[in-house]
């Protein structure tokens, strides 16, 4: 038979209220009599009813997270997993569980979060053209992104591409580079900010950008970079350095390099971005930026906590995350 409140409350030799207020931490009970029905709660091994405290509190304490992946990589891509781990660690950590929620299915986000009684939703990745997300984004829910700028109606937590694309180009140039190209993911608002960030720092070098250097290809998909890596090389004009959109990803033109007898940092320079635990281990070394995704997953639940539990005093924020440069061996110094 399961613990119940009577059992504490005739093992403590309190009332049943006393217990009920003691468990919900209440001020109306001393912190020596809450300690001291919290133990015995444990050593009887009560377990509290997620229903029950649903309907007591309001709250289901049930985070959604939504992600959208068009690659198919999911929660095995490591830049993602290490946000993913770092949301439920700190969702955990606050007695929050988390689910994800799915567009495969007949309802929307809003109706499977409120199906699921979700006190708030993280959006990790997601089109926000699409009328469901719009529809989540409408409707009174706590709603928290990453790397959408949403400040005026809802919190977002940015991983600072500005910075990190900067420190990135800034390294490459310093190694004399002037022929650079850039092979960047699909058009989203950090695609735009990188984009942005790279023309500025050629113009700022007085390099001029030539044609066919900016090819457009996939997060996380290597076939597409491979062929756009393919392009390049088919220029009279080869750039000697190329910078791809993640890590991941450069592996494509990783792959391309070979098939035409080229090795990154001897015959050609590459840079990636992310800085997950492959561009490590991989020969050379990656150039790349690492994000600091265990920051991004806990202020991700930061944010959004605290819209959940003080809505009243809570006002939207953006929070940038910074990360770190990884000086790889794959972007060398030209002569």
């Amino acid at each position: 038979m399961p613990v119940t409140l009577k059992d504490i409350a005739r093992a403590c030799d309190v009332s049943f209220s006393t217990v009920s207020k003691a468990l919900n931490n209440s001020p109306e009970i001393s912190q020596k009599t809450i300690d001291a029905i919290n133990k015995k709660a444990m050593e009887l091994g009560y377990h509290p009813n997620a229903a029950a405290i649903a309907l007591r509190t309001n709250r289901s304490y049930d985070i959604g997270v939504i992600f959208e992946d068009i690659t198919g990589s999911g929660l095995q891509h490591q830049y993602f997993a290490k946000i993913f781990d770092s949301i439920n660690e700190s969702a955990n950590r606050a007695g929050y569980d988390i689910t994800f929620l799915s567009n495969q299915g007949k309802r929307s986000y809003l109706a499977q979060a409120k199906f699921r009684g979700c006190d708030g939703i993280i959006i990790v990745n997601s089109s926000y053209r699409r009328a469901d997300i719009k529809e989540l984004l409408e409707s009174g829910i706590p709603v928290c992104t990453l790397d959408r700028n949403l400040k005026d109606t809802h919190p977002s937590v940015m991983s600072d591409n500005s910075d990190g694309f900067r420190s990135l180009m800034e390294f490459i140039l310093g190694r004399g580079h002037r022929k650079i190209a850039f092979v960047h993911g699909e058009g989203t608002d950090v695609t735009r900010t990188r984009l942005s960030v790279f023309r500025s720092m050629l113009k700022k070098h007085g390099v001029e950008i030539p044609k066919g250097y900016v090819i457009g290809a996939t997060y996380h998909l290597p076939e597409t970079t491979r062929l756009a890596t393919l392009d390049l090389l088919k220029l009279d004009d080869r750039p000697t350095c190329i910078i791809y959109p993640d890590d991941f990803s450069a592996l494509g033109g990783i792959d391309a390099l070979a098939k035409n007898g080229m090795m990154p940092g001897r015959d050609i320079s590459i840079a990636g971005y992310d800085g997950i635990f492959l561009s490590k281990i991989i020969t050379p070394r990656l150039a790349t930026w690492e994000q600091n995704s265990p920051e991004i997953g806990r202020q991700l639940v930061a944010q959004l906590l605290s819209n959940i539990e003080y809505p009243d005093n809570f006002s939207p924020t953006s929070i940038k995350v910074s990360g770190r440069l990884v000086e790889g061996e794959s972007v060398v110094t030209l002569s």
